[in-house]
């Protein structure tokens, strides 16, 4: 089956539905219009289709002619971010303080794209497909809570292999693919901290108990404690992205507060930072005379492509777009993502593909950007290649 000359033959219809999906980006766990166009776009497949309860996902399961044969899943999220958009594009969004500017769309018109490809070829597929449309991967953990909901065994069967693509705007040349085995990306994680201290004059620091110092101390300690206590070669990045206290100049606050992000790219780093950190900031409060409530909150653990998947990705996209359509990547990328939910469970493989306009992939405004644009003439080839990474898997090409 030539799915990649069947996908371009459909890329119009898909570059319309990303579109469309662009211009009424949603946010979260409840996707009710989005959820909708996807139904209407898996209309008259050859689908069984189930919808979430506790979120707006579609779970669409596409029966081969194996009879117990092995069971794949294709993924791709369709949230936004509470971003405003400012590309000049035609088919802007048309709520302010929300975008795709994640590519979202384009992954779930890819998804949609491979349902229909494979519901083609179905009398010749040896095993069932799961498509995974799926909410919330922007912080809510949609994948969590779809794998809470039965995902994984919607076949009737379990998942046997995972497979997830997402677009990027910049540093990618468009159309290139990439990967590589082992961590792609980081956990992330969250550290809150509140330090209690007794506000008083700004001239009498004496007779009260100054948070700000003890935070600001904090904040040091958490950088000195990743370079003495961390392997360079097992890295962590602890970054403080909001820092709170007081209202005036000359008034000591009763408290100060801070919110860190932590990534990591092992197991093994990840609990250990989740050791160290909290006891650090209270031991640091107590010797200032002051306490300190610190949260740990676990979030996304380390994306990890099984080393067999990865090479089964770099293999399907040479075989069908051709040598220099892949890169491995050197290092993995220190965002998150929570199709690690998956492939924690399930063996599989995580890739990236270049869609940006410019010739300098490095200048292009970066995924999240109100300015990310993503050239959505790459949906077909996302679509082909999650087609073929199923089907290739379910005649026995990768075991």
């Amino acid at each position: 089956m030539d799915l990649r000359q069947d996908a371009h033959a459909m890329s119009d219809d898909l570059v319309a539905l990303r579109r469309a999906l662009h211009q009424v980006p949603e946010l979260g766990l409840d996707l009710p219009r989005t959820q909708e166009t996807v139904l209407q776009a898996l209309d008259g497949l050859p689908l069984e289709i189930s919808t979430g309860t506790g979120l707006s996902s579609v779970t669409a399961v596409l029966r081969g002619q194996g009879g117990d044969g092995d069971v794949v899943l294709l993924r791709g999220d369709m949230d936004a971010l509470p971003v405003t958009e400012n590309t000049g594009a035609a088919f802007s969004s048309r709520h302010e303080g929300r975008m795709h500017a994640c590519g979202h769309d384009l992954h779930t018109a890819g998804l949609v794209g491979a349902a229909r490809l494979l519901s083609a070829h179905r009398d010749r597929l040896a095993g069932d497909v799961v498509f995974m449309f799926q909410p919330g991967e922007e912080g809510h953990d949609g994948a969590g809570h779809m794998i809470a909901e039965g995902v994984l065994d919607a076949a009737g069967r379990p998942v046997a292999e995972a497979y997830g693509l997402h677009v990027v705007s910049a540093m990618i040349p468009r159309g290139r693919f990439v990967s590589r085995p082992g961590p792609i990306m980081a956990a992330a994680d969250g550290l809150f901290v509140r330090v209690l201290g007794a506000g008083g004059h700004g001239s009498r620091p004496h007779v009260a108990l100054d948070p700000v110092p003890a935070a600001c101390e904090m904040v040091t300690a958490l950088q000195t404690m990743v370079t003495r206590r961390f392997s360079v070669f097992d890295p962590v990045v602890v970054t403080v992205g909001t820092f709170h206290a007081g209202t005036q100049r000359n008034i000591i606050p009763p408290e100060a507060r801070f919110e860190a992000t932590i990534r990591s790219f092992s197991k093994e780093a990840r609990e250990r930072v989740a050791e160290l950190a909290v006891p650090l900031c209270r031991d640091i409060a107590a010797a200032h005379g002051l306490e300190a409530e610190v949260t740990y909150s676990p979030e996304y653990p380390v994306t990890v492509n099984d080393p067999a998947g990865h090479e089964f990705v770099a293999e399907t996209v040479r075989e069908v777009f051709g040598e220099e359509r892949f890169t491995e990547a050197p290092d993995p990328v220190t965002g998150s993502e929570d199709f690690s939910r998956v492939l924690d469970r399930v063996p599989g493989a995580f890739v990236f593909l270049g869609a940006t306009f410019a010739d300098d992939p490095d200048s292009a405004p970066y995924n999240h950007s109100p300015e990310a644009s993503f050239d959505d003439s790459v949906v077909a080839d996302g679509a082909a290649l999650l087609a073929s990474l199923a089907a290739r898997r379910l005649s026995g090409a990768h075991a």
